[in-house]
């Protein structure tokens, strides 16, 4: 699941609309009560929605339910399962991050647990160049998941991939087939703009020294590669590839979390930054958030006044009229205005309350 998919999920409505989430297990003998408490969820929804529908009226939804139901499978499972049902709609999504254990029917489709594990975890792309065929990840940490959309995978059809090039007297096949191949690997990164248009997202290059040498001379995502990994892995599994990939991510976003926190002392110099939960959203919400940073476990339950802009601490996060963790809908904003985020460890920002806004001007 990648954000745009969660945006997708956010833009269907109507009543009822059922989520079912609940954390799952990768390995035995944990993933054996899975299956059961899935059941006890499904029953539990069922009850619900037999209380308020007829089973005539409800019966494309439990139909749907049940289909999705009978499709897990339980030895592909990994930290988290959701399930989306509504009259003429149903989802399944296995998540590399766990969930709590919840059954909602409500207008729309609850997504703010998916939003929240989503913000929180380390999240990149990775692209694997190759003629048969390119392919692109989402990775959750050590954990990745082939995309199969957008045009994704891509294999090279054209000359000097799956068909022959043009020979003869004066034609210079080998730069002939250079030239094919920037052709391919520019339609590789036209394929990868809309998925980082949606989920901007550090970005992992896997291949051949030769084909990432013509990826990065066609690429517009120069500033998203993170880490590189020289060789041929056309046939490299997904788990056995995150093991290769997962640390370069990780020692890549370590360095460059080096280099935001240098960035932004030079912006305090300049006097481009909010500190403070309450200046951050007044700022975020403003539009003028260029990067925020925020200490990895830092929460913030808070409500606003009756302007909207002015935000205060609240000591019960579940009371009517309060947001339960401001950071994280301040993290929301700033991405929803085209703006970064980074997480620190703890301390990092103790001069700045624990969350800091770089600012656009």
């Amino acid at each position: 699941m990648n954000r745009h998919d969660v945006l997708a999920l956010q833009q269907i409505s109507g009543y009822p609309a059922l989520t079912i989430t609940l954390p799952t297990h990768r390995t035995s003998p944990d993933n054996q009560q899975d299956p059961i408490r899935l059941r006890n969820l499904v029953t539990q929804a069922t009850d619900r929605l037999l209380g308020e529908f007829s089973k005539r009226e409800i019966g494309p939804l439990l139909a749907r339910l049940d289909d999705l139901v009978n499709d897990v499978n339980y030895r592909h499972t990994l930290d988290g399962l959701v399930l989306c049902a509504n009259q003429d709609f149903g989802v399944k999504y296995y998540l590399p991050f766990t969930l709590p254990e919840r059954v909602v029917v409500e207008e729309t489709f609850l997504t703010r647990d998916l939003v929240f594990a989503m913000n929180r975890t380390p999240r990149y792309w990775v692209l694997v160049l190759s003629e048969q065929p390119t392919r692109l990840f989402e990775g959750t940490r050590d954990t990745l998941v082939e995309v199969q959309a957008g045009g994704f995978p891509m294999t090279h059809e054209g000359p000097g991939g799956a068909t022959s090039l043009p020979g003869g007297f004066g034609v210079n096949v080998s730069a002939n087939r250079d030239e094919r191949h920037r052709q391919f690997f520019r339609a590789v990164d036209e394929a990868l703009k809309p998925f980082q248009a949606d989920d901007p997202l550090p970005l992992a290059v896997v291949g051949v020294d030769r084909f990432q040498a013509f990826f990065a001379e066609v690429t517009a995502h120069k500033d998203s590669i993170l880490a590189t990994l020289n060789g041929s892995h056309d046939k490299t599994s997904p788990s056995e590839l995150a093991k290769l990939v997962w640390p370069l991510v990780e020692a890549g976003l370590a360095a460059r979390r080096q280099q935001y926190l240098s960035e932004l002392d030079r912006a305090i110099g300049e006097q481009k930054v909010a500190s403070t939960v309450g200046e951050v959203w007044r700022m975020a919400n403003e539009g003028r958030g260029r990067l925020l940073l925020v200490e990895e476990d830092f929460h913030f339950p808070g409500q606003l006044d009756e302007t909207g802009i002015h935000l205060s601490p609240a000591d019960d996060p579940t009371a009517p009229g309060v947001i339960d963790d401001a950071v994280d809908d301040i993290i929301e904003t700033v991405l929803s205005k085209q703006g970064r985020v980074v997480f620190t460890a703890e301390g990092q920002l103790s001069t700045h309350q624990q969350i800091a806004l770089i600012l656009r001007y």
